[in-house]
């Protein structure tokens, strides 16, 4: 399938032997040391700010699209999509009902749902802002589909990737219908899924945010940019070993790396190199391990490919808060827990005030029972634990 796609996409997509990055010797010196994993209360911070945000932007963008942004709660409660998100059509009231900064529930002709008006003021902004930033979220998609070997992915998987690129729910109908010179929607012969091809490629896009960084230097062995949790402590074996990783060629995540030896640490640098730049194209650069993890083949990784998330602590981290994995760029978030302005983005501000409404809606004694639950997460999760760096 993918070879399919690949054949059909028109464009040219630069070959690894075109650049000097491939120049080193490719040895296979992937290390056996343990790491102890360590708990950043920080990090863990910033994602856990965005409980259960998601499924009040969905609730949201629902009644907001409705004729004078009210829809009737029977018609609310009986979409598939609302049904598939809470489970029960109680459950869904229930958290409307929670939310009183945000939606509104009345009881004239069968009852109702709208936005309190502050929520609506919001989403007007929001709206604003998406239609403002439109250039930019077609850019990040564009590059998203250029990461991938044949250009392509199903709708599937961007679809899990909508909210992290910042794409609106209607982003098929919008932003794919007003640029056909860039995208097309096909279902292959002999596919269930539905696929988005890419059909121009872009030079300009090519250059990877570490390349950007920098600034028209050599880009031949770049390194990335590290940092570990208070606490975690290397051995002089690994270090020694990170050190001599960092030194070796970086491969642009965007190039044809077919020639590379998956078995080889210049391989894994590539790989991680294509997750580091996939993080950075979403606007809180980070995402759910799951997203990205039927993306194996259409990337070009190695089987157990999202072990490059353990095996390299100081550039990504793994939340487990939340009840799912979640991989954090650390660069973006420095040392705490808010994106460093540098990576701002207007909807990510749009989206803090969304959740801030959120949280006033909650009693204080709740307020306090869930900083409580937090705390003793991280007592229990405090010690770590060990991973290996081989393969």
């Amino acid at each position: 399938m993918a070879g399919q796609l690949l054949r059909a996409a028109t464009g040219r997509r630069r070959g690894w032997w075109e650049a000097p990055l491939f120049a080193a010797e490719q040895r296979a010196t992937l290390v056996n040391v343990k790491l102890k994993l360590v708990k950043d209360r920080a990090l863990d911070g910033a994602v856990s700010r965005e409980r259960h945000l998601r499924s009040a932007h969905h609730l949201l963008d629902l009644v907001s699209t409705r004729p004078g942004h009210r829809i009737s709660c029977p018609v609310l409660l009986a979409d598939k999509s609302v049904h598939k998100l809470f489970g029960s059509a109680e459950a869904a009231l229930a958290f409307l009902r929670r939310y009183r900064t945000l939606f509104a529930l009345s009881r004239r002709g069968g009852g109702g749902v709208s936005l309190t008006d502050a929520a609506l003021d919001l989403r007007h902004r929001e709206v604003d802002c998406l239609n403002a930033s439109e250039a930019d979220l077609l850019a990040r998609l564009r590059r998203l589909l250029m990461l991938t070997l044949p250009r392509s992915l199903p709708l599937h998987t961007v679809d899990l990737l909508r909210w992290d690129l910042g794409l609106p729910r209607d982003y098929r109908a919008s932003i794919l219908r007003r640029h056909p010179d860039h995208f097309a929607v096909a279902q292959p012969e002999g596919d269930e899924r539905v696929w988005l091809r890419l059909l121009s490629w872009d030079d300009r896009l090519a250059v990877s945010e570490l390349e950007k960084g920098a600034a028209g230097g050599d880009t031949t062995c770049l390194p990335f940019p590290v940092s570990f949790t208070r606490g975690f402590g290397l051995r002089s074996k690994c270090m020694d070993w990170l050190r001599e990783w960092q030194a070796l060629p970086y491969t642009n995540p965007y190039a044809d790396a077919s020639g590379l030896d998956r078995r080889t640490d210049v391989s894994e640098k590539r790989n991680v190199g294509v997750f580091h730049e996939l993080l950075h194209l979403t606007l809180a650069k980070r995402t759910e391990r799951h997203n990205v993890s039927n993306m194996r083949k259409l990337l070009g990784m190695p089987q157990k490919f999202t072990k490059v998330f353990e095996r390299h602590p100081g550039i990504f981290y793994l939340s487990r808060v939340l009840g799912t994995q979640t991989v954090v760029l650390r660069e973006a978030y420095g040392d705490g827990s808010q994106l460093l302005e540098k990576h701002a983005h207007p909807l990510v501000a749009i989206r803090e005030e969304y959740a801030t409404m959120m949280r006033a809606a909650l009693p204080p004694r709740r307020s306090r029972e869930s900083r409580n639950s937090r705390t003793e997460l991280d007592d229990e999760s405090e010690g770590g634990e060990e991973i290996e760096l081989s393969e």
